[in-house]
């Protein structure tokens, strides 16, 4: 090897170091660099969409072949930094919700109320999007100072980006039996953000090993049965793509699945011994939970007129599928309760 090359060799592995500490300087919790090479799970991807499982989600099709060639998303880009931001806010009570502080092992920060709904962990702060975005840029910059004349390119839950895939790639956890990316130290309430860019830094080794074992926890909790098969989600009957992707007026058995989920689910993450283990209470500030998301009630939302929600919940994730996908959502939940009261 020449002089040349090992010191271009050199200069990589220590701008690396420097962006993974940079990384941590600024609140994620762990980070890793992906290499770009074509998705190996581009056939399950294909097979997963054909079957229909994709649901009203066109956007996945138009996406599937970036998707699949991670490298075709930015051009010119290497790798990707791929970022880990943990979210959870502590354990809640499995049979309804969130409860008081006062209440020893169950999620701080969050009034009782009793008209309230659940609501799955990630939405229970501000916009993940603009929390996550303002960080990753923040690397990015510092990349782009750490390699003079890179070029950057952030993406948080947006694009066709296979976050999962690169996260696994980048050494950071394996793909769960639920479909979720599952760091050993820290479990899988994490939100994931990938910054594409062109300079000259080292991939980490992927993470090879299953340590899902022969559990079945998730398969087996989820409320609506919407897992076909280990790793295969059908998302026609997953209560989060129905709060939250799913944009037409509920059938009646599409209602009955929500039971009293508002906005999200987070049952087979509850389950995950992974999680049940390890995954601790962020202590982040700006992941600070806010209790009229985190718990809202029913009544309110159904009588909230479009400004006023815009007002209270423009800045969370409740914006995704807006006021009236809010109410359509808090009717479904006020209809199942009143269906199972005595």
């Amino acid at each position: 090897m020449s002089d040349v090359t090992q010191n271009r060799h050199a200069k990589a592995s220590r701008d690396t170091v420097a962006v993974k500490r940079r990384a941590l300087d600024l609140g994620f919790d762990a980070v890793g660099v992906a290499s770009l090479e074509p998705n190996a799970h581009a056939d399950e991807l294909g097979q997963w969409l054909a079957a229909g499982y994709a649901g009203t989600m066109a956007y996945l099709h138009r996406q599937a072949e970036k998707r699949k060639h991670p490298a075709r998303i930015v051009p010119d880009a290497q790798v990707a930094v791929v970022t880990l931001t943990n979210y959870f806010h502590g354990p809640t009570d499995p049979g309804r919700k969130p409860r008081d502080p006062g209440n020893p092992g169950l999620a701080p920060g969050v009034s009782r109320l009793a008209a309230s709904a659940r609501v799955a962990q990630y939405a229970w702060s501000a916009d993940y999007h603009h929390v996550i975005g303002r960080r990753l840029e923040q690397l990015a910059t510092a990349v782009r100072e750490i390699a003079p004349g890179a070029r950057t390119r952030c993406y948080v839950d947006a694009g066709p980006v296979p976050e999962r895939e690169l996260a696994q790639r980048a050494g950071l956890g394996w793909i769960g039996k639920n479909t979720m990316l599952i760091n050993p130290t820290i479990g899988s309430f994490t939100f994931i953000g990938v910054i594409f860019t062109d300079a000259e830094l080292v991939p980490d080794l992927p993470f090879q090993a299953d340590r899902c074992g022969t559990c079945r926890r998730c398969l087996e909790a989820c409320p609506t049965d919407a897992f076909v098969e280990s790793r295969t989600l059908d998302a026609r009957r997953c209560i989060s793509y129905l709060t939250i992707e799913h944009a037409a007026p509920f059938r009646d058995d599409e209602r009955r699945l929500l039971g009293d989920w508002l906005f999200g689910c987070d049952v087979c993450q509850d389950v995950c011994p992974w999680n049940v283990t390890f995954a601790e209470a962020t202590s982040d500030p700006e992941l600070a939970v806010r209790p009229e998301v985190a718990a809202p009630d029913l009544a309110e939302l159904l009588a909230l007129a479009p400004d006023e929600f815009e007002r209270r919940f423009g800045d969370t994730p409740f914006e995704r599928p807006g006021a009236a996908g809010l109410r359509r959502n808090a009717a479904a939940v006020s209809a199942n309760r009143a269906r199972a009261a005595p």
